[in-house]
This record gives structure tokens, C-alpha cells and sequence, in this order.
């Protein structure tokens, strides 16, 4: 028989509808259970009468309150439901949860691009970084000629990009948070996928100077000539093209070195993931993020980075992670990481709730707290080993291999802006709406939750995770399918998204004014 209805737990008293176009009034659902109202896919149906203001169970956690009696086979939607209240900072369990032994896993390996500091690429890319929006322009238009006239000579390196962004001049440069940007901005022109060459493109005016995006003492030692800038406003500079041909020369030294850099096995245990979620529905929490936490395990096994983030999807399990935590010290970490979002989204005058979107609610997710549970699970079961804050690098951080919460707003291009400032080599995102996300910087895997968005978005999802709601696959076994496809993937085989060339723009998190 054909399953209608997932219940996620023995103790949940709502299911969710798993036939896509939903099902109709009269459909018997299970043990005599019939639907008193049409219900659409992805949202919950009542498994027996809930009483006014007594609890809507799913995932075992208590994700609203019911209004008003919601009878058994009626359709539990958000404007049933009470939302509970954010869970307190204090007496939370700390570092409780021991991990169950597991064997590495070891011979897994990828071909990837060594890097002078022992970092590694999968990808091979000139990144051309940016001290101020108002070079943004010309440094695209020499991208388009770098790419016409320059890369066809040296076929070992995959791209060039220009890191542009909103930030630069006309904000509070010195400001307690202003770190937060600056740092972002030198650690992604860092990142492993860009070979160790730092090239910069400054106007010359700006507050953020190129001494200020990289000080000395920031400078890493296998850097040996140091950043190299062009300043357009340099009086060597005669008309447009004089700053064009410039980056081009400059581009030129960088493009002969990567083109000298080749492939080679790597252990698994040099893969920085990110995972994210955007545009999430209620088969988030069932098909695609749980099969993405199960490779998340595979991949910590074998020694890798798998980075989890998204402070408002994760604020309402905040117990569950601060009892993962592999000790006290990375707990408290969580914790201080949670009260300054908290604190950063009360002087907005919002709260948690505030992330929930039109699409999460047709999707199904009736509040904040059902959607944090369906997005913790991507992060599996390993202890959590380290914190990052928003625009650190792990490497700086010498966090141990392993699972690591990185610190970001769920925003899906600010949360991918953060992930590659940490390192992240790999970054694979789940969708159940549908979204064509894709970063320049980075192979984006993409996975969509449902059957039909497969099949809808047959070139842009890479895997489909409804296989599982279908009964087609179990999450183990599309965990290990994903798990190979990364590997693959670092080695060369592009997603969709690069295949159409997708990307999104780079939005940094400034949390200090602007002037």
C-alpha cells in the first residue's frame, strides 16, 4: 500500500501528508483514521483530538499550542498553533551526550589542489578581492576579458571571479562589530579553492584601505610576495583601459602559477563541508536533511570539516547541541554564540520567528521551532568539536577535524558568504520550494526534498532525497550516495549549478552601522 501520511516519532500526535497534491476530505489514512478536510503535501494532519492549549507534537518536540480544539483528521497548520517560547541560555545540559564508538573510515580519497599552507582545494580559481564597492564594475569588466583572452591559455585553472561586495566606505570602519565584515572579506579571498594567490583591486579613497582587508600581521607565511594591488586611482592610470590592462597584467603573474598546479589524491579527511538548507519545507526535516546528516557521519569518520550554521534554525534545539558539544569549553561557546544573535535580533525589535517564510509555510513548516528540529538533523550525530564566529577561519581557530558549528544568520547568501570565509572547500544545500543558489567560489550540491521538485528542476537538483519518501531508498542509503557524490564532485564532476554558471552574489553580515 501506498504510504499517505510520515510520523517522525511514536510519540508525535500529528503525521504529515506525503502524497504529492495532497489528499482529499475522506481519505482513510491509517488505523480508521479519516481526513475531515483537504490536506496539501507536506502538512500535518491531527492523529487524534488535541485540546485547546494542549501541545502539537512532531519530531517528540513540542512545537506549538493548539488555539482551539483541532479534531483528530483536521488539517494542523500555523494558524492552529501557539508557538512556544525560545528556550532560556541558562541550565541547559552541557557536553551530557556521549557518542556511540564508530570505526574511521578510511581509503577515501578525492583529487584535489594541494595548497602551500596544507590546505586543499577542489576547486582551481584566480579570486580577484575587492577593498570597496565602487571598483566593483571595472573589476567585472576586466573579469570578462581575463576570461575571453587570458583563460584559454592556461586550462588548469577553472575560473576567475571577482569578490564583490557592498561594503568598503560609508560605514562605521571602526565600530565594535566592523571586524565582523573585515575579517569575512580577508579570510574568502583565502580560501583553499583560490590556490593561495591574493590579488586585491582597491580604489584608493575608501576607509577599508588594503592594509586595513590585510594587515601585516594577517598575512600568512606562504604568501611569500605579499598581497598584490592595483589602486585605480594611482596616477600611472591614463583613461579606463590603463586600469583594465593593469589587473589584467597582474592577473596574468597569478594565472601562471595556478596553471602550474595539478590534481592529486587527497585523503577525505581534507574536505571542509558546509551544509545549509534554504527554502525548506516539512520534507526537509524527513528526506533530504536527514540523509545529509547521515553523510555528514561518514564524512567526520573519515576525518573531514563538516560545518553546520544557522543560528535562527538551530536556536530551538539549543539543548540538543550544547549536550553534543565534545566538551564544556565548546558548549559555553554555543551558548555565548546564541545570546549575541539573541541580543543582535532584539535591537531589530525581532525575535526567532522572524525567519519563517511564505514559502516554509506552504511548504508545510508551521513555525520556527518545526523547522529548527528539520534543520539540526543535517548535522548528524557526531559530537560538535568547535565554534566558529561569523567571518572566522577555522584554520586561525585550530579547531580539531570533525563537526563544527559555524555561527551565521540563516540568510542563504550571508550563511554561504560565512561558510567560505571558515574554509569550506564543498558546499551542498537542501531545498524542498526549490531554489537555483549557487556560488562561483565553491561546487554547490544541490538536493531537493520532493519527487516532483526533482523532477520539475531536473537540471538544477543534483540529487533527489524523495526517493526516500517514496520508499524508494532508505536515508542510509542515499546518505552514502551523497557521500560519494561529494568526493566526486571534489574532484572535478560539476554540479548543475556550475554547469549553468549560477551564482550568487557574495552578501556579507555587517551588524555595524552605516554612515
Amino acid at each position: 500500500m501506498t504510504q499517505l501520511l510520515i510520523k517522525m516519532h511514536p510519540a508525535d500526535n500529528v503525521a504529515v501528508v506525503v502524497t504529492a497534491g495532497g489528499l482529499p476530505a475522506g481519505t482513510q489514512v491509517a488505523d480508521g483514521l479519516s481526513l475531515v478536510e483537504n490536506i496539501p503535501q507536506g502538512h500535518k494532519v491531527a492523529l487524534e483530538t488535541i485540546a485547546q492549549g494542549n501541545a502539537v507534537i512532531r519530531y517528540n518536540v513540542v512545537i506549538g499550542r493548539a488555539k482551539q480544539t483541532i479534531v483528530a483528521g483536521a488539517w494542523v497548520n500555523e494558524n492552529l498553533l501557539e508557538m512556544p517560547p525560545a528556550l532560556g541560555l541558562e541550565n541547559l545540559p552541557i557536553a551530557t551526550r556521549i557518542a556511540a564508538a564508530v570505526e574511521p573510515l578510511s581509503g577515501y580519497t578525492f583529487q584535489g589542489y594541494r595548497n602551500a599552507d596544507g590546505s586543499v582545494g577542489t576547486r582551481n580559481i584566480l579570486a580577484i578581492s575587492q577593498t570597496v564597492q565602487c571598483v566593483a564594475g571595472v573589476v567585472e569588466f576586466a573579469v570578462k576579458r581575463i576570461r575571453e583572452e587570458l583563460l584559454p591559455k592556461y586550462p588548469n585553472v577553472d575560473g576567475v571571479v571577482g569578490l564583490a561586495h557592498s561594503y568598503g566606505c560609508g560605514v562605521a570602519i571602526d565600530a565594535p562589530n566592523a571586524p565582523i565584515p573585515i575579517r569575512t572579506l580577508r579570510n574568502i579571498a583565502l580560501n583553499p579553492n583560490f590556490g593561495g594567490e591574493v590579488m586585491i583591486v582597491s580604489l584608493g579613497c575608501e576607509k577599508m584601505q588594503p592594509a586595513r582587508l590585510m594587515p601585516p600581521d594577517t598575512i600568512p607565511a606562504t604568501l611569500v610576495d605579499g598581497p598584490q594591488v592595483v589602486c585605480l586611482q594611482d596616477e600611472q592610470h591614463i583613461g579606463f583601459m590603463s586600469m583594465i590592462e593593469s589587473i589584467m597584467q597582474q592577473a596574468e603573474t597569478h594565472l601562471i602559477r595556478l596553471n602550474k598546479r595539478q590534481r592529486e589524491t587527497c585523503p577525505a579527511s581534507e574536505l571542509v563541508v558546509g551544509m545549509q538548507c534554504g527554502g525548506s519545507d516539512a520534507f526537509s526535516g524527513i528526506t533530504a536533511n536527514p540523509a545529509l546528516g547521515f553523510a555528514a557521519d561518514l564524512l567526520v569518520r573519515a576525518g573531514a570539516t563538516v560545518m553546520f550554521s544557522e543560528n535562527t534554525e538551530v536556536r530551538d534545539g539549543i539543548d540538543q547541541l550544547t549536550s553534543r558539544a565534545a566538551n564544556a569549553d565548546v558548549a559555553q561557546a554555543i551558548i555565548h554564540e546564541m545570546q549575541w544573535y539573541d541580543d543582535y535580533l532584539a535591537a531589530g525589535m525581532v525575535d526567532r520567528s522572524a525567519n519563517t517564510t511564505p514559502g516554509n509555510k506552504k511548504g508545510g513548516l508551521s513555525n520556527i521551532v518545526e523547522k529548527a528540529m528539520g534543520s539540526i538533523v543535517k548535522s548528524g550525530s557526531s559530537p560538535i568539536v568547535g565554534v566558529v564566529a561569523p567571518g572566522e577561519r577555522l584554520r586561525d581557530k585550530k579547531i580539531p577535524h570533525g563537526l563544527v558549528y559555524n555561527s551565521t544568520p540563516a540568510s542563504d547568501f550571508i550563511c554561504g558568504t560565512l561558510q567560505l570565509a571558515a574554509g569550506m572547500n564543498l558546499h551542498i544545500f537542501t531545498t524542498g520550494r526549490g531554489t537555483p543558489y549557487g556560488l562561483a567560489e565553491c561546487p554547490v550540491i544541490k538536493v531537493a526534498t520532493r519527487t516532483d521538485l526533482a523532477r520539475r528542476w531536473h537540471d538544477l537538483m543534483d540529487v533527489n532525497a524523495g526517493q526516500i519518501a517514496d520508499g524508494e531508498k532508505t536515508i542510509e542509503q542515499l546518505g552514502w550516495e551523497v557521500f560519494q557524490l561529494m568526493l566526486d564532485v571534489a574532484s572535478g564532476k560539476k554540479t548543475w549549478a556550475e554547469q549553468w554558471k549560477l551564482h550568487n552574489a557574495l552578501v556579507l553580515f555587517n551588524p555595524a552601522p552605516v554612515t
